[in-house]
């Protein structure tokens, strides 16, 4: 697979006299206190209040989350279930990490009928040969919220061809976008794990003024007005999923213009930052919901390993950084008018740059459960412009950024919500004896998991009398030791079987309490 990170770059940076007025905001970056004492993503669907996110009984939750991307590339589904991980222990990995939140990207390729997805390693993950790209999301939505975890659907791109500066092309027109919003909304209607939408991913400016064609915020054009089309969306979904968060990322430049560089004067340039990442004007022209308590501002932010933003060469550098993300978005949340979910913001950690560059932006965040909330660009590793917090493997971590990032991190709890109930070990067991011998025989012993956890690996034990000895063993690894024989194989999800064929020396007798991983078979 191509390891280009599947993003677009910024563009411009802001004029320093924006910044030098920003200035005046700045705030303590202090080292963050330890992680909120209060665990977990809350109870029930989601709601805001002031810059606060809150749960059904009225507690604050703090998402603290990380990106896994692929549902939006060709694939149409997550990068990585081509590796030697099980996705089960990816996600597993992750909510032990500590990040309760999911943010999913998909184009809208992947949900249309017929989609298909690849890229997957039938070995180790079994349960998803055969299955559509909304199926294997389903299945990643049930396991997580299994874990305590929440999901934000990410709408990233109209097709897997690339990202789009505004938020219909002329093959995917915007009824079709809205129109593919409510029908996620219904099908995950009721399932408390799934908590929004982040209606489209990084709109940014396109041109130059005055012939801009990009989104802008404010500027009152229905074709290019970002704020005014995150409102239309936002309203249709909330008509049929009044509980989801509504996620409204920024734009790159107000104007939908790259800049007024066409005019040589640099005195009047306009105020650019990143993609996705520009919410100077949501203050004077907030997004407008029919549901009350319902929007959550979500800017994305980038190290120089994206692009070299000229603040990035300010001499007080970092001290600067804290008046450059109060204009952009931080207002927003100080002034108490909207939360923030930084629905993006990744590096390399390559350079020392990026490395106080990370550090200061986590501290803005604020310490505990009150903090602004993030999810972290991201799990994958085959992000080319900032790499992962999964190392190439897919299993190992990244320790130099999880230690940055860890302290902020509030983890998920294992629900026993009915709805999504902790996963249960259950299994059944067959025998078969296919044919006996002087002095041997062969047969199959077929263990399906009928419980709602998956086994990884799918590790079978049994016991025979003694004198019995194994002479082979198929579809599984089969070793004896003493009376107990063990066969291991690849995850076993639930509803799934394997069947472990062997031969033995001795007389011909069926296996005797046999166990899938910790759960005795019936």
């Amino acid at each position: 697979m191509s390891s280009a990170r599947l993003r677009p770059r910024s563009v411009l940076a802001a004029a320093a006299a924006v910044l030098t007025a920003a200035a005046s905001l700045l705030i303590s970056t202090a080292a963050p206190a330890s992680a909120a004492a209060a665990a977990g993503t809350g109870t029930g669907y989601l709601h805001t209040s002031g810059n606060q996110i809150l749960d059904s009984t009225g507690a604050t939750v703090r998402l603290t989350g990380i990106n896994w991307f692929g549902m939006e590339t060709d694939n149409k589904t997550f990068h990585g279930l081509w590796s030697s991980n099980p996705w089960r222990s990816q996600l597993d990995t992750m909510a032990r990490l500590g990040y309760n939140t999911l943010r999913v990207p998909f184009s809208d390729d992947a949900l249309t009928s017929g989609a298909v997805a690849t890229g997957i390693n039938d070995y180790v993950n079994p349960d998803l040969v055969g299955q559509s790209p909304l199926q294997i999301l389903d299945k990643v939505i049930a396991y997580a919220g299994s874990k305590g975890m929440r999901i934000i659907l990410d709408r990233h791109r109209p097709t897997a061809a690339g990202q789009t500066a505004l938020w219909y092309t002329a093959g995917v027109p915007e009824s079709t976008w809205i129109a593919n919003w409510q029908a996620l909304a219904r099908r995950y209607a009721g399932n408390t794990t799934v908590i929004g939408a982040d209606l489209h991913n990084e709109p940014h400016a396109e041109g130059t003024n005055p012939a801009a064609t990009g989104s802008c915020w404010g500027c009152g054009d229905t074709a290019r007005d970002w704020r005014l089309a995150a409102e239309r969306a936002g309203n249709a979904i909330l008509g049929v999923q009044p509980n989801w968060l509504i996620f409204v990322e920024g734009v790159s430049c107000p104007s939908g213009g790259l800049s007024n560089v066409w005019d040589n004067d640099p005195s009047n340039d306009e105020d650019c930052g990143w993609w996705g990442g520009n919410l100077s004007k949501a203050g004077q022209f907030p997004v407008r919901l029919n549901v009350a308590n319902r929007l959550v501002y979500s800017p994305h932010e980038y190290a120089t390993s994206v692009y070299h933003q000229a603040w990035f060469d300010d001499p007080s550098y970092p001290a600067n950084m804290p008046a450059i993300w109060d204009h952009y978005w931080g207002y927003l949340y100080k002034q108490n008018i909207a939360p923030i979910m930084m629905g993006e913001f990744g590096t390399t950690l390559q350079s020392d740059i990026d490395k106080v560059w990370l550090r200061s932006l986590l501290a803005y965040t604020g310490a505990g459960a009150t903090g602004m909330s993030f999810t972290y660009w991201s799990w994958n590793p085959n992000s080319g412009d900032t790499g992962g917090i999964a190392n190439d493997d897919w299993t190992t971590i990244n320790t130099a950024k999880q230690a940055i990032i860890q302290p902020y991190l509030i983890a998920p709890v294992a629900t026993t919500d009915p709805g999504n109930p902790t996963p249960t070990a259950a299994c059944t067991a067959t025998y078969h004896q296919d044919s006996v011998w002087q002095g041997g025989f062969q047969a199959t012993l077929t263990v399906r998991n009928t419980g709602s956890a998956t086994v990884n690996p799918s590790t079978v034990t049994w016991s025979w009398p003694a004198g019995v000895t194994l002479g082979s063993g198929w579809n599984a690894t089969v070793t004896q030791s003493g009376t107990t024989v063990t066969a291991t194989g690849p995850s076993l999800a639930p509803s799934s079987a394997v069947t472990i064929g062997f031969t033995a020396n001795g007389p011909a007798t069926a296996p005797a309490t046999v166990k899938l991983g910790s759960a005795t078979c019936s």
